[in-house]
């Protein structure tokens, strides 16, 4: 990564939909892809079954631009994001939580070029499409590649819990529900930090009625540990900083 790469523009936007469905995965099949500073962000169930994460955020999008550009000239966008929940121990001892990004799809050519030039969030162009009906929200994404492929279907007017698989109570699964505000892209020189702002937000937990991810099938057999959801919220990204 150069000083290009660090995410030097602070970015501003406003989710229409943010979905985000968090699996848990066996802690050491994901500790080999976050470097030396990042360690796994994980939960032990009441069964003592020790859990790593990733989440997947399904973003719909629109005035995307850098702080300062008026809204009306920014990019309306669907996104998806391959996140792992992760850990940074910084010099002072303190332990900032946050999330190592390991793919992004958006279906605006013009976002994953200058994604790519701007971040280490490894941005990739396919076709996206978000619904809704009613309750029932659905994504769709076709990627060249096939491995940003994935079909998630929710109801939002169904509160049913889908964290009672992992975590022991509702307040467990809210503290692993992405987004967390620090991402972390590891470099040579150190760790580009990112931290996110945003106003008013509740994520809700929502059923999913079906979630075909093709992105995870690398992770053995994940498990579907939550899924949240917020809309018409205002969102942002402060320059990115090496640490």
């Amino acid at each position: 990564m150069t000083a290009l790469t660090r995410h030097p523009l602070p970015m501003r936007t406003r989710f229409d939909h943010s979905l985000v469905l968090t699996y848990a995965v066996e802690p050491a099949r994901l500790a080999p892809l976050l470097g030396d500073r990042l360690t796994p962000d994980t939960y032990t169930a009441p069964d003592g079954t020790e859990h790593a994460f990733v989440a997947v955020a399904l973003v719909a999008l629109r005035h995307l631009r850098p702080s300062g550009v008026p809204a009306p000239l920014g990019f309306r966008s669907v996104m998806t994001g391959y996140r792992i929940l992760a850990r940074m121990r910084t010099p002072g001892g303190k332990t900032m939580r946050g999330l190592k990004i390991l793919r992004s799809d958006t279906d605006r050519t013009l976002l994953a070029l200058g994604g790519n030039v701007l971040t280490g969030y490894h941005y990739h162009r396919s076709g996206a499409r978000v619904s809704r009906d009613g309750d029932a929200l659905r994504f769709t994404v076709t990627s060249r590649d096939g491995q940003g492929d994935l079909d998630v279907a929710a109801d939002l007017g169904d509160r049913e819990p889908v964290w009672d698989e992992v975590f022991a109570t509702a307040a467990d699964a809210r503290r692993f529900a992405g987004p967390l505000p620090y991402t972390f892209s590891p470099e040579k020189r150190g760790i580009v930090v990112v931290k996110a702002f945003r106003s008013a937000w509740r994520p809700e937990p929502v059923a999913i009625r079906s979630h075909g991810v093709a992105f995870l099938r690398r992770f053995g057999e994940p498990v579907l540990a939550n899924a949240f959801h917020v809309s018409d919220v205002d969102y942002g990204w402060h320059r990115g900083e090496l640490r």
